[in-house]
């Protein structure tokens, strides 16, 4: 495997990061029917924030931090939550990539989402 290099990288671990988020039921609908998300879009706004995060370039202008809070408004983001997202996020990169910036990746999911977890 290599690592991840490229928007096209990106983009398909989101997409497959995306199949596995939302054929769990434990977690789809905070996206389906709380966010609401339009998934071609959405997909292209967290390729757009990982190409910031990790290769500090891209177009990502929105505020993840207030996004969230307001999902969290609608409906609490548990504990349980956060779990199978990081797991899913893990496990998607870990069947894709293997590398420095694979690694980075999982280690900044995990620390957005414990500084999210603080906040809420």
């Amino acid at each position: 495997m290599t690592d991840i290099q490229t928007r096209e990288d990106l983009h398909l671990l989101m997409r497959e990061f995306y199949k596995k988020l939302l054929s769990d039921s434990k977690i789809s609908f905070i996206f389906t029917q709380i966010a609401k998300i339009d998934l071609e879009p959405h997909l292209l706004d967290l390729v757009d924030f990982w190409e910031q995060i990790l290769f500090d370039r891209g177009r990502y202008q929105k505020n993840v931090m207030h996004i969230h809070l307001d999902l969290n408004q609608q409906s609490k983001l548990s504990e349980e939550h956060f779990a199978i997202w990081l797991h899913y996020f893990n496990t998607t990169i870990d069947e894709n990539f293997a590398g420095q910036i694979a690694e980075n990746m999982k280690t900044r999911a995990l620390s957005i989402a414990t500084v999210m977890k603080i906040k809420m």
